[in-house]
């Protein structure tokens, strides 16, 4: 992923900068094998930045950053998402594009799709304990370490300094300001990475943790996604790097662990509209593939695992539909769509021409095509335009459960914005941000109608014909049909056509290779 870890620490070393490298571990209580599959596969993948801020009278104040930003190559980027352009001026030192080997001269970089957030008030004040939390814990002495008396974590602590607000002292505005939120954070995380958690289980309860082998867990963001897609009344609109869940619906591989709600969470709150006969629609954006060499074991094994979950989703609308008869008047895609983002860049007179012998490997073909996907890392869902879950979780087995992949999210709503309020679709920060998401693609305010629906796919296919297309043409809109039929029983088949991916090969419903499953799920 080029972090940069260790370098980060060299730079810094012998400066007041502390740099603690952080490994995820298991605990000791757990088998030697999983401790190792712990180590090798999983990791820590929050992403938070905290600083302190001007609160006024000489004051300060703690803000925090969190969402799916990386602080690593390649992900500085604009809503052009540049292929071509920019690799002599913005991105000549931050070239980065995992999906090539070899020679990557004159390729298109992988353009990125990010969202992040600043949280200012109380709320902030839960990222710092997370970070404290998070801290202790790494820094607790080891080994020899152990025998000294006293250890310095090098830790700050803010009541250690009088200038810096406290939680409770934390500006916060009024509950009669129209723009006012109220904010709450949530983690993917257990007691073998964080300091604090409770030390008998009949405590963990109180603080709505779950009790594992050996572990106590906090799998409030899997908790915060599942409510929220209960509490939809209109639509969903989500944006993930991975999709892939509730596996013990699948029509095959049942058993494989991918146990998350959220898939199948989604397929019944649109079943639940279908037989009370009315219109309620999802919008999925994911990657075109996962970041990668696309036709890759891992890559292949994500991909299958997603078709399977799109199979599954399709099959229950499918199925739903048929209970109410209304199978011939509506398809399953009238509720459920999936899209990935991609680009496309006219040639200019600078184009090299190219090198015959290169022409058909994936560098040559895309070099020659001018096109790439533009990856999608995001990590957030906004639901009715009234509540908005942004973090660093996927929609994935690994985020999801708390004993895998640490991670934070945090979940919003504007309480003089909501449909209860205004007895109409609200139009707060939240609808601002949405509609700031489709701008570049579309302009809907009713997204749960059926026009809305339609006309999105029809968008998103006719992207993904010129996307496609041997000839090379500037894309104006980046929002692509994701590269699968769908019929009207919810079958869900490679597109006539396009059984894998332009230019870079893989097939793009997947293919069941030999991996462990941990790893791809």
């Amino acid at each position: 992923m080029q972090t940069h870890d260790e370098e980060t620490r060299r730079f810094f070393k012998n400066s007041s900068v502390q740099v603690l490298l952080c490994p995820r571990v298991a605990g000791k209580r757990h088998s030697w094998v999983k401790q190792r599959e712990v180590e090798v596969i999983y990791t820590h993948h929050q992403k938070t930045v905290i600083v302190d801020a001007d609160a006024g009278n000489n004051r300060r104040k703690i803000i925090a950053f969190l969402g799916g930003l990386d602080m690593c190559d390649g992900r500085y980027d604009s809503p052009r998402h540049s292929l071509f352009a920019t690799l002599q001026t913005f991105h000549s030192d931050d070239y980065h594009n995992p999906t090539y080997t070899g020679n990557v001269t004159g390729c298109p970089r992988e353009p990125w799709h990010d969202l992040h957030c600043k949280i200012d008030g109380p709320a902030a004040y839960d990222v710092l304990t997370n970070f404290e939390e998070r801290w202790l814990k790494a820094a607790k002495p080891h080994g020899i370490k152990k025998l000294k008396i006293s250890y310095d974590d090098a830790l700050l602590r803010i009541e250690r300094m009088p200038e810096i607000l406290g939680m409770a002292d934390a500006p916060c505005v009024r509950d009669d300001d129209p723009e006012g939120w109220h904010v709450q954070v949530f983690r993917s995380i257990d007691s073998n990475s964080v300091k604090g958690f409770p030390k008998y289980p009949r405590d963990a309860t109180k603080r709505n943790l779950v009790c594992g082998k050996n572990v106590l867990i906090d799998m409030s963001i899997h908790t915060a996604y599942v409510k929220a897609i209960r509490a939809a009344q209109h639509f969903i609109y989500i944006e993930n790097q991975y999709f892939i869940g509730s596996s013990y619906n699948w029509n095959q591989y049942r058993d494989v662990g991918a146990n998350n709600l959220i898939p199948i969470e989604i397929a019944l709150k649109i079943a639940e509209k279908i037989r009370a006969h009315q219109r309620f629609a999802a919008y999925i954006v994911i990657p075109m593939w996962p970041e990668g060499n696309p036709t890759g074991a891992p890559t292949q094994r994500i991909l299958f695992w997603q078709h399977k979950t799109m199979q599954m989703m399709y099959e229950l609308i499918y199925k739903a539909l048929v209970e109410v008869g209304l199978e011939d008047a509506y398809s399953p895609q009238d509720y459920l769509n999936f899209y990935c983002l991609g680009n496309r860049e006219a040639p200019d007179a600078s184009a090299p021409s190219e090198n015959q012998a290169a022409a058909n490997t994936p560098q040559g073909l895309s070099r020659k095509n001018r096109r790439f996907m533009i990856y999608v890392h995001s990590k957030g869902m906004i639901v009715d335009d009234e509540y908005v879950i942004i973090g660093s979780a996927n929609i994935n087995q690994r985020s999801m459960e708390g004993t895998r992949d640490t991670e934070i999210a945090m979940g919003a709503y504007q309480p003089h914005h909501t449909w209860a309020r205004k007895l109409s679709g609200p139009q707060g920060q939240i609808y601002g941000y949405r509609m700031s998401l489709w701008a570049e693609h579309l302009f809907f305010t009713r997204p749960e109608s059926l026009e809305c629906a339609r006309r999105v796919r029809s968008l998103g296919e006719a992207n993904w014909e010129q996307f496609a297309s041997n000839e090379v043409t500037e894309m104006r809109g980046h929002l692509l049909k994701y590269p699968v039929e769908v019929d009207r029983k919810g079958k869900v088949k490679p597109l006539p056509g396009y059984e894998t991916f332009p230019d870079v090969g893989g097939n793009i419903i997947g293919s069941f290779l030999a991996i462990q499953e941990n790893l791809t799920i």
